[in-house]
């Protein structure tokens, strides 16, 4: 996995459509990963993506399951989502980041490339969507769509980031504005 810029593939891996193989890991603290959880309700594929829920806050190393029994993901059986990074790269070093799309098999991060994931969702599950899923992508609108959702990337979501990772009362200004 990779921490891509918005409209940026980052995931080369093409996962296999495969109903339930796969966890969505997705915090609601986090409106990356808000955006995943809804998309996923819309469509209707609740029965074929399961979903596990880490608590609203995470310490250095990764979000945490502490919420649920034991504090281990009741699917995943793992503490913190770290886990599943390091069951695909063993020395991954970058940040640990929701949506993370994670194989229930191998308890490894498939990919944590979150428009890509809502794309694909629409795109490649659609024969799991449910009857009266919306259509989420239309085309006459989806070039205006692409605009708006780099707008909402960097002003909106980037900065409730920026604002919450400042290191600095100046850096949280800067982000703020």
């Amino acid at each position: 996995p990779q921490e891509a810029a918005y409209g940026a593939r980052s995931d080369v891996q093409v996962w296999p459509v495969e109903p339930g193989r796969y966890r969505l890991v997705a915090a609601r603290a986090c409106p990356w990963a808000n955006r995943s959880l809804i998309v996923r309700n819309l469509l209707g594929l609740q029965d074929v993506i399961s979903v596990g829920l880490p608590g609203p806050t995470h310490d250095k190393r990764s979000w945490t399951f502490d919420r649920d029994p034991d504090g281990l993901d009741p699917v995943l059986g793992i503490e913190r989502l770290q886990e599943a990074y390091f069951n695909r790269f063993p020395e991954y070093l970058k940040g640990i980041t929701v949506p993370a799309m994670v194989d229930i098999a191998t308890k490894s991060v498939v990919t944590n490339d979150f428009p890509w994931i809502t794309h694909d969702l629409f795109f490649v599950w659609k024969e799991f969507h449910s009857v009266d899923a919306p259509d989420l992508w239309p085309a006459e609108l989806r070039e205006e769509m692409e605009t708006v959702m780099k707008r909402v990337f960097t002003e909106v979501n980037n900065g409730v980031y920026r604002c919450g990772f400042a290191g600095s009362q100046e850096a949280y200004d800067a982000a703020y504005d």
